[in-house]
């Protein structure tokens, strides 16, 4: 079986168990809280000498309307080892510094293969496709160059070491993670919520501040959470801006508390969960006082600190790119009331402005925001605005405006809330991957996102089918010997398969978490355990009465 075919029967078999899973949530019914999965009438469908050797569902009806489903997907005949990359030479584009890359042209790869066996080494090249994502190139991506197959990681290091002296850049990788072939075992946790059925909530919640970091399954534990995942993406370094603040768009209770990095896919929970849709959002905030008005691009970050990029006036670029910090000159951010932490200092205006929306001081940067009003802070032009505008007694007002790109304007509620990640994976009910557009990979640049769309990672995905179901799913990963993950498009597959008609990747890798009754129940690939995050979406039992 060749590589391409390899990735067919996997995407094949995912979809084949995850319909298993389908085939029961539809049937609804009261069963056990824990039992044996039966198998669907796909499981009588054949399949391919990839399809996994053992898969053993289990169920858990959470409350009425609410069914977690687990499995672990073993296939016996993918046979991972341990290997050596050579990277490839590369120049990040946004950054014009030197990088490397898993995947090079076919002319390096001719002279790194006679470079290495000129050196003792005995290389081989293998083909590297791009997936089928909507707005990236299809065919042949590039080459990459390896050396070796092992058994053991210290086996590959030996070697690695050895190559890295004679002159090459060396990585030690698990093919297991690889695209082209199958995975070994995949451990996936699947929640279904049946508004028609569920007499509780569902929200993205930050907890009350969203300038913290807990983890899923303390906040589940803490709310009484039936069903809990990780959100959206976040800041984890203090160099990058506050820890746990959101780098996309974010809504909780109504309230905006970030801006949309570009127009990402969100998740829009309406209602408390009664709807629910994936769409692109886009975020425009505009400040007013007097005739005067000025556009912030941000909401509760650091001023002139942009993480995910994706707001007008950034550099190096105003387009989203993942995990990327880009920077403002010119700076205007208002903060709101879950903002729990120190406002920041330095230069540039700030004004506290009360629940009436009038300015009651305005001066240097600092000290916090007032439980039931807001603060503007400027930089560079935007702090001459605010120092020229928004004076003490001065009545301010601020405009919010939420839109997909079809222009329709998304108007919240109390009980609406919104999380955002990238990118989108399934639109109108077929595989829809916008991974350039979304700023997760770049075709110019394969030494960027490479690992993170086109690698199996851990994932947390979230859709809705066309029965306004919300589904919460996530694989483990990075578990060399374990559960291996998800690339983009085996997620997209995968949601695909349990009935999504739209669906959307969240955070994943170390952030990847499931708690159910407050419990985790999935394995994080954090090297601390789980993670803490920077939101997540729980789904909350009604109230007695």
């Amino acid at each position: 079986m060749d590589r391409r075919n390899a990735r067919t029967a996997t995407r094949v078999r995912a979809a084949l168990s995850a319909a298993a899973v389908l085939a029961v949530v539809t049937s609804g019914g009261a069963r056990a809280t824990a039992q044996a999965a039966t198998p669907g009438p796909a499981a009588a469908v054949p399949v391919s000498a990839s399809a996994p050797d053992a898969t053993s569902w289990t169920t858990r009806n959470v409350a009425p309307g609410v069914q977690v489903r687990s499995a672990t997907m073993d296939n016996a005949r993918a046979e991972p080892v341990w290997t050596v990359t050579v990277q490839a030479p590369a120049t990040g584009r946004l950054s014009g510094s030197a990088a490397w890359a898993a995947v090079g042209p076919k002319p390096w790869a001719d002279a790194t293969a006679r470079q290495l066996r000129a050196d003792g080494f005995e290389p081989r090249a293998e083909t590297v496709r791009w997936p089928d994502y909507t707005d990236t190139p299809q065919g042949v991506m590039g080459l990459r160059m390896r050396i070796g197959r092992y058994a053991t990681q210290s086996d590959a290091r030996t070697v690695a070491q050895a190559v890295t002296a004679a002159g090459f850049h060396t990585a030690v990788d698990w093919t297991g993670y690889d695209a082209e072939q199958p995975a070994d075992r995949e451990n996936v946790h699947v929640a279904v919520i049946d508004p028609r059925r569920f007499a509780g909530t569902v929200e993205g919640t930050h907890d009350g501040n969203v300038a913290q970091r807990v983890t899923t399954s303390s906040v589940a534990a803490e709310m009484g959470s039936l069903v809990g995942v990780n959100a959206g993406f976040f800041v984890t370094s203090d160099a990058d801006g506050v820890q746990g603040t959101q780098s996309g768009l974010s809504a909780d209770h109504g309230e905006l508390e970030s801006m949309a990095a570009g127009a990402r896919a969100a998740l829009i929970i309406g209602d408390g969960g009664r709807h629910v849709r994936v769409a692109d959002l886009t975020t425009t905030v505009t400040v007013r006082a007097g005739s005067k008005s000025y556009r912030a691009q941000g909401i509760n970050r650091v001023p002139g600190s942009v993480r995910d990029c994706g707001r007008p006036g950034g550099t190096p670029s105003e387009l989203p790119w993942q995990d990327v910090t880009c920077h403002a000159a010119d700076d205007l951010v208002l903060f709101t009331p879950e903002f729990g932490a120190a406002l920041p200092i330095g230069a540039g205006a700030q004004v506290v402005v009360d629940a009436d929306g009038r300015v009651v001081s305005a001066g240097s940067r600092g000290g916090t925001v007032p439980a039931h009003g807001s603060v503007l802070q400027g930089i560079g032009a935007a702090a001459d605005w605010l120092t020229a505008n928004a004076r003490t007694g001065q009545r301010i007002g601020v405009r919010e405006d939420i839109r997909d790109t079809a222009g329709r304007r998304v108007e919240l509620g109390r009980n609406d809330s919104i999380v955002s990640a990238a990118p989108t994976l399934v639109s109108r009910g077929r595989i829809s991957i916008d991974a350039a557009a979304e700023g997760v990979v770049d075709p110019q640049d394969l030494s960027f996102g490479y690992a993170w769309a086109n690698v199996r990672q851990p994932r947390t995905m979230a859709g809705v089918d066309a029965r306004g179901r919300l589904i919460l799913a996530t694989v483990d990963g990075r578990q060399t010997g374990g559960s291996e993950g998800f690339t983009l498009y085996e997620a997209a597959s995968f949601m695909r398969s349990l009935g999504a008609v739209e669906a959307l990747n969240l955070d994943g890798g170390g952030s990847t978490a499931m708690a159910v009754d407050g419990v985790l129940v999935n394995n994080p690939s954090d090297a601390t355990g789980e993670r803490a995050v920077g939101g997540t979406i729980q789904v909350l039992p009604g109230r007695a009465g």
